[in-house]
């Protein structure tokens, strides 16, 4: 359980995900943040990114390690394609 509602996560989470924005972009892909709930955030990714054979390491190791190292370490990221 985090510490966090869900509300006070939304500008944590934004900030972060914007900070990997730029990786995705120069690929040709994107992520579009869907909605936090229960401490879930939930992602689309998009353009290139979407259906990238590596677009499950993107996610885990690009995305999720952000917001774990940056927010909190119980976080977790579901990519909803």
């Amino acid at each position: 359980m985090l510490p966090f509602s869900d509300e006070e996560l939304l500008k944590p989470v934004e900030i972060t995900i914007d900070k990997v924005r730029p990786m995705l972009i120069s690929d040709g892909g994107n992520v579009t943040l869907l909605k936090i709930e229960n401490g879930k955030v939930y992602v689309r990714l998009e353009g290139a990114c979407k259906g990238c054979p590596s677009s499950s390491k993107t996610l885990k190791f690009g995305i999720e390690n952000a917001l774990k190292n940056e927010i909190h370490p119980d976080i977790e990221l579901i990519n909803v394609g």
